[in-house]
């Protein structure tokens, strides 16, 4: 007999298509749920068959020095093989330009975000202080 989807199942499919990475706490509080009901929702779609894995998604355009293979699959996920000779191109979250050094980095709540200098630092903080406020409140409780 199959098995219905309800509105909190298919919440729970929709938040983590969003971002596979999100632990059931940042579900429970997204969606307004218990921390124990996502949980057990999502191991009922693990144990029906409807959820198989969870796979990071790699953008691949990112990489530097790296071999990138086509899969033979059904899928047009490539097949990549990652090394420590590999080195990963960062873009400046304010002005969008190649963070060449070491990044400056703005932490808050459970996200970072990277910026190639001081400056673009503080005003994307400037540009963006309702958000990240709200963000930084959201996660605290």
């Amino acid at each position: 007999m199959p098995h219905p989807l309800d509105k909190i199942d298919v919440s729970i499919i929709k938040s983590l298509m969003e971002d596979g990475r999100k632990s059931f706490r940042q579900i429970s509080r997204e969606l307004g749920i218990s921390t124990p009901t996502i949980k057990f929702r999502y191991q009922r779609l693990v144990n029906i068959g409807l959820i198989k894995k969870v796979i990071p998604v790699i953008d691949t355009s990112k990489l530097e020095n790296s071999t990138i293979k086509k899969c033979n699959c059904h899928t047009e996920i490539p097949k990549i093989k990652v090394t420590e000779k590999m080195s990963v191109k960062m873009i400046c979250e304010y002005c969008e330009a190649d963070i060449s050094g070491k990044p400056q980095v703005l932490k808050f709540a459970d996200q970072e975000r990277f910026f190639c200098c001081t400056s673009c630092k503080s005003l994307f903080k400037e540009k963006h202080k309702g958000r990240i406020d709200s963000i930084s409140e959201k996660f605290m409780n």
